[in-house]
């Protein structure tokens, strides 16, 4: 009856405090524990996304959004407001917090909501995700890129704090989080920011997290017991000691964790460049959709062009060239932006947010001002390596929005097109331009670019012919060789005039192949910087050509005004070398006149018919377009299905590994179990196993949750239980372990195939998470009167 009184009495005490719980709320110890660990998650998931920003902005909108939604969910718990008034609490500080934090562009004096925010701030939430992956990293508070981080953080922060606080599986209350850690990973760059810190440092907070809740819940329950239970108190004694073994164990698995961790990454880097979303994103502004600007090179000399007043630069030093596009691929017919047929960097660009980090670009810092006159194109006349741009005028913000930048190659251009009168001002860094020794001196650089296809044999003969000439031996001094014959041999003339001799357009295999058999080298850039691309991939250097002007082939008067006139067309190239990276070298003859006795009947010259095949309609394989003298092999673009698989197969492993992580201390307490299940049931004395049995059904009857009496007899628990196996089991055990005669072995089996079966009954009317509480439950491994439980 004691029994049955304790256990009853128990039960309303719980019953009480529960009421009390409903009504009150949570304590404010549980509730500062719990608002500091999830701030604390959030904070370890938000550094994933300082890459992604890299802004004092950003900083503060983290901050403040955890602290709101803490408060907010806190709130919430205290005075038991019901989910949709949490739910429009939140909506409430999205809409007031949202414009100042998360659009600051659009704030009336930095922290006042406005019409034009509010709509941002809502086209952020749906369209900001995809918008984030379009634009070139860090982003800043550019536009209202901030929303989806903002959203990420308020609404994860509330749901976190309100299910730790309000809800029966408060363990669950870290998993926002973790998905604010793995949505900063898979948006951010291809390179992580600190993935072993943080990633280390979530795996600490989870732990903390997990054991905090553990010890919560003991905690809870020896109040219980201890409110009803005479002597109760001695319990703190043996919950202290319970602490500090779990803070031990939890320091021991993030120690173990985070060694496994650290060592993986060192021991076993990825082979392989990290793949994320914005790999898999399509860009802003596909250069394939345009046609290559090479092709137009000779409409800039004819009339009206030539003489037309294209754009001013001011602030352009002596001798620095204005960049057009930089073109890497050939396919036989012209040089182009990317191509469709072999993957290639100049063909990706990406909207720039704040700016381009240039800190490891060699060079000079140039401001340089554009205002263009008749000029209307795509494609963005820039300096250098680009830092920074900003446009004004009435298009401005148009202008800024649809920009997009190649970091690559240096190349930028406008959604919708540049128009006359719209002015920019932007920041370079100036590449030093190499002389003579400097190149002779240089070894090709690790740069890739698709190779050439349809090179005519007149390229490979030339390179002979220069490099025994001059008896070359390295490749610098080889490329210097090759470069220095196009130089001497070539004549310059663009062929639009009837005092110029004949000089045919384009620059394809056919027209190349004639530069180098006419009797006289008659050609322009178009020509010449084609042709000095192509040679230079011979010798083994990575090459493209550059399309562009040179204020300085125009008037001296315009030269010196910044006027660039459409007579300033030029083209060049650039290689790279190991070291110095890619160089600009000019490979154009100087203009001078044809020698009369050298100029050949124009119909001849000019022969029209090709002497090459032209390009396959189907692309070659980008393993079979290696030119013989290079070891140089562009690897084949994976499926972008695949890239996107392969993304997300990873961001699955290490979400898994953190699961694992959070799942091991459950998994040792079921493995716990199972031994001592088995170590008992293995006893070699009859006796000893039909006790265990017992043991085994009272472990059982705890770990559900059945409150039993503290120290009551086998009859007294079989009883609180109810039913009549219970008893019967009860008086079989007594009997084994009191009678003085051993109980046959048959009878041990009987018990242990009854306990299994009384074990399957108490868990038959739990739910699926209820049996799973049963069977991570500590009630049976801990003991809560502060003694070790006596083993009958």
């Amino acid at each position: 009856m004691s029994g049955t009184g304790t256990g009853t009495g128990t039960g309303d005490d719980r019953g009480r405090r529960a009421r009390r719980s409903r009504t009150s709320g949570p304590s404010a110890a549980t509730t500062l524990v719990v608002g500091a660990l999830v701030a604390l998650a959030q904070g370890v998931g938000a550094v994933t996304w300082w890459p992604v920003h890299a802004t004092a902005e950003f900083v503060l909108l983290a901050v403040a959004t955890v602290v709101v939604g803490t408060l907010l969910a806190v709130a919430g718990a205290r005075w038991r407001w019901r989910a949709a008034v949490v739910a429009l609490a939140t909506l409430a500080a999205f809409l007031v917090l949202g414009v100042p934090l998360a659009v600051p562009g659009r704030a009336l004096a930095g922290v006042l909501p406005t019409p034009r925010g509010l709509l941002d701030l809502v086209a952020g939430t749906a369209l900001g995700w995809k918008q984030l992956l379009t634009v070139s990293l860090p982003v800043g508070a550019y536009q209202a890129l901030l929303v989806p981080v903002f959203v990420l953080l308020l609404v994860g922060t509330v749901v976190g704090v309100t299910v730790a606080l309000r809800t029966r599986r408060g363990e669950l209350g870290v998993v926002p989080a973790v998905v604010t850690w793995t949505a900063g990973l898979v948006v951010g760059p291809s390179e992580a920011f600190l993935p072993s810190v943080t990633g280390v440092a979530l795996v600490v907070v989870l732990v903390t997290w997990t054991t905090w809740w553990r010890l919560h819940r003991r905690r809870v329950a020896l109040d219980a017991l201890t409110g009803a239970v005479p002597g109760g108190r001695a319990a703190g004694t043996g919950h202290s000691a319970a602490a500090l073994r779990a803070a031990a164990g939890a320091s021991g698995t993030v120690l173990l964790a985070g060694a496994v961790a650290v060592g993986a990454v060192l021991l076993a880097p990825p082979a392989a460049p990290r793949q994320v979303a914005r790999d898999a994103v399509e860009q802003p502004f596909d250069p394939r959709d345009q046609v290559s600007p090479l092709t137009r090179f000779r409409e800039y000399q004819k009339e009206p062009v030539v003489d037309r007043e294209l754009f001013t630069v001011t602030g352009l030093p002596e001798g620095a060239l204005v960049r057009l596009a930089t073109m890497d691929t050939w396919d036989g017919v012209s040089w182009t932006v990317g191509s469709a047929a072999v993957a290639s960097e100049s063909g990706t660009f990406e909207r720039v947010a704040v700016g381009v980090d240039q800190s490891g670009t060699a060079g000079a810092p140039v401001a340089v001002d554009v205002s263009l006159g008749d000029w209307s194109s795509v494609w963005v006349p820039t300096v250098g390596q680009l830092e920074t741009i900003g446009f004004t005028g009435e298009d401005a913000a148009d202008l800024r929005d649809g920009f997009a930048y190649n970091d690559v190659t240096g190349t930028a251009a406008v959604l919708g097109g540049l128009a006359p009168g719209d002015d920019y001002r932007l920041e370079a860094v100036l590449p030093p331009t190499p002389d003579e020794g400097d190149l002779e001196a240089a070894t090709p650089g690790p740069a890739t670019v698709p190779a050439p296809r349809e090179v005519p044999e007149q390229v490979r003969q030339a390179v002979r012919d220069a490099v025994g000439a001059a008896d070359a031996d390295t490749p610098g001094e080889r490329l210097v060789a090759v470069l220095a014959a196009l130089r001497r041999d070539g004549y310059v003339s663009h062929g639009v005039g009837a005092d110029e001799p004949v000089s045919r357009s384009g620059h394809g295999a056919d027209r190349v192949a004639q530069l180098f058999d006419d009797p006289v080298m008659i050609g322009d850039a178009e020509q010449y910087a084609t042709a000095a691309a192509l040679l230079a991939d011979e010798v083994g250097f990575p090459a493209r050509v550059v399309m562009g002007f040179d204020p300085a082939l125009g008037d001296p008067v315009d030269a010196a005004a910044g006027i660039v006139r459409g007579g300033s067309v030029t083209a060049w190239i650039e290689v790279d070398t190991a070291g110095a990276g890619w160089v600009a070298v000019d490979p154009n003859p100087e203009e001078r006149p044809v020698p009369e006795d050298l100029v050949q009947d124009p119909t001849q010259v000019s022969r029209p018919e090709s002497v090459v095949q032209p390009p396959p309609q189907e692309p070659q394989l980008r393993d079979q377009q290696s030119p013989p003298q290079t070891d140089r092999e562009t690897p084949d673009e994976p499926p972008a299905w695949l890239t996107v698989l392969l993304a997300v197969l990873r961001v699955a492993g290490g979400v898994l590994l953190v699961l694992a992580l959070l799942a091991a201390p459950f998994l040792g307490i079921v493995a716990a179990k199972a031994r001592r299940r088995r170590r008992r049931r293995a006893r070699p004395d009859t006796a000893a196993r039909i006790a265990g049995g017992w043991q085994e059904f009272e472990d059982a009857v705890r770990d559900v949750g059945i409150p039993l009496p503290a120290s009551g007899t086998r009859h007294e628990i079989a009883t609180t239980v109810g039913g009549q196996r219970p008893v019967v089991l009860a008086r079989i055990a007594d009997r084994a372990v009191f009678s003085p005669d051993v109980p046959p072995t048959e009878d041990a089996d009987r018990v242990w195939t009854a306990v299994l079966e009384m074990r399957r009954s108490l868990t038959a009317p739990l739910t699926r998470w209820q049996r799973l509480k049963a069977a991570v439950s500590l009630r049976s491994l801990r003991v809560y009167d502060g003694a070790k439980r006596p083993r009958r």
